[in-house]
């Protein structure tokens, strides 16, 4: 690895990080990262996916007080995240890197959508907890979370979001303890891909271990950067990268 891509990446790496403490989406800076600096498109996904785990477990720790009472729904979700990562683990070694890398750019874009659509969905589960009856629907439930499971560890950009909503429409509970059992159930999924990747998927280690750090410190000391803007300034600069990065695959398809 080139001293200057090295810098690139760990740059990008702590940016992803900090944008990821404040607004989320920071794959969406790291991912198109390694695809600049030349690796293919799964390489760039699975070593990406390694990287920023380590930056997932402070979120989760922090959220245990939240999480108390909830046993029973990790127990099930939890189950159905490892068997959907495994399954989304399997499709992205398995299938032909060909079709991954024509279904980037649609990915990305899917991913940016529900970036730009975060604060109207979070807004909707609000109002939606005030309003649902006292009920769970776990089967429904357990065939969302199973898709987004195969879905996170896949490509996994937007992740969060995408469970938020899930949870937010077959959950009736409070949207911070919804917030923690998703990072919870992230965790898992983008776990087991990362167990699953380091032993069979082509990682990229020593921009993965750069990454993993550089993301690790972006999430502690960047995010004081990070507050200086808005949220919703984050996620605007996020959206036009990610928007950019897509269009420029397209264009080179």
């Amino acid at each position: 690895m080139w001293i200057g891509e090295a810098a690139g990446l760990g740059a990008a790496a702590f940016v992803a990080g900090a944008i990821n403490a404040v607004a989320g989406g920071g794959s969406l800076i790291s991912f198109p990262a390694l695809l600049a600096a030349g690796y293919p498109g799964v390489t760039a996904n699975v070593t990406n996916t390694v990287a920023i785990w380590p930056g997932t477990v402070g979120g989760t720790f922090a959220y245990r007080p939240e999480l108390m009472g909830q046993r029973a729904r990790i127990l099930v979700l939890g189950g159905t995240s490892i068997v959907g990562s495994l399954i989304g683990s399997a499709i992205l070694l398995t299938a032909p890197q060909s079709i991954f890398d024509r279904i980037i750019p649609f990915l990305i874009l899917f991913a940016c959508t529900l970036l730009a659509l975060q604060p109207r969905i979070s807004r909707w589960v609000q109002r939606h907890r005030a309003a649902a009856p006292p009920s769970e629907h776990p089967r429904a439930l357990i065939g969302a979370q199973l898709a987004a499971a195969v879905y996170g560890a896949y490509f996994g950009a937007g992740l969060g979001i995408m469970m938020l909503a899930c949870l937010g429409i077959f959950l009736p509970d409070a949207l911070q303890r919804l917030n923690a059992l998703k990072g919870l159930l992230a965790l898992i999924i983008n776990g087991i891909a990362v167990l699953i990747f380091g032993v069979f998927g082509p990682v990229a280690w020593p921009a993965a271990l750069l990454m993993a750090l550089t993301s690790w410190s972006g999430g502690f000391l960047g995010v004081r950067i990070a507050r200086r803007l808005s949220s919703r300034a984050l996620r605007s600069i996020v959206l036009v990268f990610g928007v950019v990065v897509a269009v420029k695959l397209l264009l080179s398809a």
